[in-house]
C-alpha cells in the first residue's frame, strides 16, 4: 500500500512540475510579446526601432551566455570547429536574425492578438519547407489539414479590423525565415549528431546574428537614432525586458528537456488563445467575430496537426521497443541453442 501511495506521490510531483513549466513558459512568453508591443509600438512607449532592439536582446544574452560556459561553467559547451560553424551555425543564426527582425518590426504595424493568428500557418511553412528539402514525406491528408489552416487565417484577415499589407508581408516573411531555420537545424545540426540546448544555442548563434543585424542597422536605423539627439538609453526598460528574453530561452530548454517539443506546441495555443484576450481587454484591440472564426477553424488545424504529430510519435516507440524485444528474443533463442 505504501509502495503504491509513493508511486502515486511520484507521478502527481511529475504531472505538477510539467504543469509549473508549462506555466512558466507561457508566463514568460506572454511577457516578452507583450513587452516588446509596448516598447515598439508608437502609441506606447514609441520606440520603432526592432533592428536595435533584437540587438541589445542578442548583445545580453550573447553575454550572459558567454557567463554560464567560459566563467561559471554551469553548461558544457558543444566541441565544433571553424568550418563546422560557418558552414552550419552561421547560415541558421542569417535566418534567425531575418526572423526576430521581421517579427520585431510586425508589432509596429499589427495588433497583438492578429499577429498571434498569423503565426498559427507556422505548422504549413515548416511542413512545406520539410518536404522541399525532403525532411517531410508528402502527405495528402496532412497537405488537406495545411490548407484548412491557410483558410482559417485567410478568413482571419478578412477580418481584421486593423489589416496593414506591410505589416502582413512583415509578419509572414518572420514565419518563413523562422520556419526555414528550424528545418535547417535538422539538415545542418540534428543529422550531423549536434544538439544545442538554449543556452549554447546562444553562445555560437547571438554573435553572428549581431554581425548579421549591424550591416541593415547601420543603414537603416542608426542614421535616425544619431538624429535623435534627445534620446538616452533606459537601462531599466531595455535590462528587464533583455532578461524575459533570456529567461525565456531557459523556460524553453527546461520546457522541452522535462517535457517535450510536442508539449510546447499544445502550450503554444494556449498561449496564444490568452493572447488574443489580453489584446482585446487590455490592450483595447478589435477583435471581430470574422476573426474568432478564422483562428478558430486554423486552431482545430494546428490540433489536428499536433495529434497527428504524436500518433506518429507513439507508432515510432512502438515499433522501436518491438525491434527491441525481436532482437532480444533472438539472442535469448541463440544463446539457449548453444
Amino acid at each position: 500500500m505504501g509502495k503504491g501511495g509513493s508511486l502515486s506521490d511520484g507521478v502527481l510531483k511529475k504531472i505538477l512540475l510539467s504543469y509549473t513549466y508549462v506555466g512558466i513558459w507561457i508566463c514568460l512568453s506572454f511577457t516578452v510579446i507583450v513587452y516588446n508591443k509596448y516598447i515598439l509600438d508608437k502609441k506606447m512607449y514609441n520606440w520603432p526601432f526592432p533592428i536595435s532592439l533584437t540587438m541589445i536582446h542578442m548583445s545580453f544574452c550573447a553575454t550572459l551566455a558567454v557567463l554560464l560556459i567560459k566563467v561559471f561553467k554551469l553548461v558544457e559547451p558543444v566541441t565544433m570547429s571553424w568550418d563546422l560553424y560557418f558552414s552550419s551555425v552561421v547560415p541558421i543564426g542569417a535566418l534567425y536574425s531575418l526572423s526576430l527582425w521581421l517579427s520585431n518590426s510586425a508589432y509596429i504595424y499589427l495588433s497583438v492578438s492578429f499577429i498571434q493568428m498569423l503565426k498559427a500557418l507556422m505548422p504549413v511553412a515548416v511542413y512545406s519547407i520539410g518536404v522541399l528539402f525532403k525532411k517531410e514525406t508528402f502527405k495528402s491528408d496532412t497537405m488537406m489539414n495545411m490548407v484548412s489552416i491557410s483558410l482559417g487565417v485567410g478568413i482571419a484577415a478578412y477580418g481584421e479590423a486593423r489589416f496593414d499589407t506591410w505589416g502582413v508581408i512583415l509578419q509572414l516573411g518572420a514565419v518563413a525565415f523562422e520556419a526555414t531555420r528550424l528545418v535547417m537545424i535538422q539538415i545542418l545540426l540534428t543529422s550531423k549528431g549536434i544538439t544545442l540546448n538554449p543556452i549554447t544555442s546562444l553562445y555560437y548563434v547571438a554573435p553572428c546574428c549581431l554581425v548579421f543585424l549591424f550591416l541593415p542597422w547601420i543603414f537603416v536605423e542608426y542614421p535616425v537614432l544619431r538624429e535623435t539627439m534627445s534620446f538616452h538609453f533606459d537601462f531599466v526598460i531595455f535590462g528587464t525586458n533583455s532578461l524575459c528574453a533570456f529567461a525565456l530561452n531557459l523556460a524553453v530548454f527546461l520546457l522541452v528537456g522535462k517535457t517535450s517539443a510536442l508539449t510546447m506546441n499544445v502550450a503554444g495555443v494556449v498561449k496564444d488563445w490568452l493572447l488574443i484576450a489580453f489584446s482585446w481587454s487590455v490592450i483595447k484591440d478589435t477583435v471581430t467575430p470574422i476573426n474568432l472564426v478564422g483562428y478558430g477553424l486554423a486552431f482545430l488545424g494546428v490540433g489536428y496537426y499536433n495529434h497527428s504529430k504524436l500518433q506518429a510519435l507513439k507508432a515510432k516507440e512502438a515499433q522501436k521497443k518491438a525491434a527491441q524485444a525481436d532482437e532480444e528474443a533472438g539472442r535469448l533463442l541463440g544463446e539457449s541453442e548453444k
